[in-house]
């Protein structure tokens, strides 16, 4: 009953304002296979044209090797009407001093200033699990590099971002079995400045 309570919440907020999308995900945690979590997350967005707001992620662990995320946003400011689908492929697990590295490609629809591009980009990302009191988290880092298409005036742009954050299961008593995010993301070219906070919800 909570988590549809939370889950209707969140869908009304994307109900009422524009649509906005940020943040890596759940790609680096390490789920089982078959696992499907929906996530509701906070957004704020602190280069121009920005604003704060709310979006809602699909994530699906395929198998040990591939995850797959969806989703939609929402957010005051100018870079509105924004989707997303993207797709993380495991090359080295975490295993003793061996981080895990994986690749992350994703494809984006939004407006931004009025202007519609379409952004395909591929995100190499390293994470590594930790003890942090006693509770195991898993901070990352990932480096977007993006070509964004723009649809109305025929050109064409390179982006890229740096994206520092931190996931791990929720270490309260009575909300283990949910997970939270936190992630930062620095524009590094013709990308934005942001923030994301997230807590998401197993499926099955």
């Amino acid at each position: 009953m909570k988590k549809t309570k939370l889950v209707s919440i969140a869908t009304c907020l994307l109900a009422a304002t524009q649509a906005f999308g940020v943040g890596m995900g759940y790609s680096s945690f390490p789920l089982m296979s078959d696992k499907k979590l929906i996530s509701t997350e906070a957004t704020g967005v602190t280069s121009d044209g920005g604003g704060v707001g709310a979006q809602v992620r699909y994530t699906y662990k395929m198998n040990q090797m591939l995850t797959l995320d969806a989703g939609l946003g929402l957010s005051g400011g100018q870079r509105d009407g924004r989707i997303f689908v993207s797709s993380d492929y495991e090359l080295f697990p975490d295993f003793m001093d061996q981080p895990r590295v994986s690749v992350k490609a994703q494809f984006e629809n939004t407006k931004e200033f009025g202007e519609r591009k379409n952004i395909f980009s591929v995100a190499p990302m390293v994470s590594k699990g930790f003890n942090f009191w006693g509770k195991e988290a898993f901070p990352y880092l990932s480096l977007p590099v993006g070509l964004s298409l723009n649809s109305d005036e025929k050109t064409y742009s390179s982006t890229l971002s740096a994206n520092l954050g931190i996931n791990g299961n929720i270490p309260v008593e009575g909300y283990q079995h949910l997970m939270g995010m936190a992630e930062v993301q620095v524009d590094l070219k013709d990308s934005y400045t942001a923030f994301v906070f997230g807590v998401s919800f197993p499926m099955n």
